[in-house]
């Protein structure tokens, strides 16, 4: 039966990952918080202010932070901090990596590429930034503004490409393959395209703002938050999942605040409004509780890449890790 063990932390958990061995949770304080064990939490004071967006870095080795101290920082696994880029006034907000040791950072109406190298490009929009993304393959940059997302060239010439419908793209995310480009909007929808040939895809029915999603482990399912459920939208077709039913996984009186998937299997982790976890499997719906309901909306969630141990957070600051293999 999976264990949970508690972690009490000092402040909202904006996201949280795992780095060598160790959980590493990012606070709303400017923290981060390193560790395994309720006894072995060691804390860094790594922004001058507090965080704001946090990726885990792809090779696993580093926690990419944002803050609204106009610092992009690197912490590793043992608490060692680099600072990456600063816009001093600047509240960076948005964040991802991307190949090649790239980062992608935005604030208000301008976005950023930080290479390996440390040039950083910049990409000037006409109206703010809602979210930035790479493809996974080459070095395309995504984002997401008012009325479109775009993908820009980041070290090639060439025009950037627009992608459009009306209305605030406030988050966006790249399928797995390369394949498509799913944005969150202000309205409680999903919106997506196809990328070779900009084909639509609209995907509504929310009752609330879709603030979580993520892809599993093949691409085939996107999971989002949003509702009363975890809803997977299947992306296996070359249509997507236009014309084909969402599953809905983890049916429960309050809405669905964060989901995960698992990093091997056809699993999801679903947090809720009230602090419970469940971990549901795709194919039959088995569900299995990794946490109770304690009150507080649960804002981060975490499989680590063994897919053995999930991490949590909350708005509170609670927090624990779950050993799915305890006996």
């Amino acid at each position: 039966m999976p264990r949970l063990t508690p972690l009490a932390l000092p402040a909202y958990v904006v996201a949280v990952t795992h780095l060598g061995g160790r959980a590493a949770f990012a606070l709303g304080d400017g923290s981060v918080h390193l560790g395994h064990a309720a006894d072995d939490v060691r804390a860094v004071q790594v922004h001058d202010g507090g965080i704001l967006a946090a990726v885990a870095a792809p090779d696993g080795k580093s926690l990419i932070t944002a803050g609204d101290d106009g610092r992009v920082m690197a912490t590793d696994a043992e608490g060692a901090t680099q600072l990456l880029f600063e816009k001093k006034g600047k509240w960076i907000d948005q964040l991802a990596c991307g190949p090649q040791g790239a980062v992608a950072f935005a604030s208000g109406r301008m976005a950023w590429v930080r290479l390996a190298d440390g040039q950083v490009v910049e990409f000037p929009h006409e109206k703010a930034v809602g979210g930035v993304a790479f493809l996974p393959k080459g070095l395309r940059l995504a984002t997401a503004t008012v009325d479109k997302a775009i993908l820009h060239w980041v070290t090639a010439k060439g025009a950037p490409a627009e992608l459009g419908w009306k209305g605030a793209h406030t988050g966006i995310t790249v399928s797995p393959d390369g394949r498509f480009l799913v944005t969150t909007m202000q309205e409680m929808a999903l919106h997506g395209w196809r990328i070779e040939d900009g084909k639509h895809m609209r995907m509504t029915g929310y009752p609330a703002k879709v603030k979580s999603v993520s892809w599993s482990p093949k691409g085939r399912w996107l999971a989002t938050a949003g509702a009363n459920a975890a809803i997977l939208w299947p992306f296996s077709a070359k249509d997507g999942p236009m014309g084909k039913p969402p599953l809905q996984l983890g049916p429960y009186p309050k809405l669905a605040t964060q989901v995960a998937c698992h990093p091997t299997e056809e699993v999801v982790a679903i947090g809720y409004q009230d602090g419970m976890v469940l971990a549901v499997r795709f194919g039959d719906q088995a569900e299995v509780a990794m946490r109770h309901p304690s009150g507080e909306p649960v804002s981060a969630l975490a499989w680590s890449p063994d897919g053995m141990t999930l991490a949590i957070g909350t708005e509170s600051g609670a927090a624990g890790l779950v050993d799915i293999g305890a006996a």
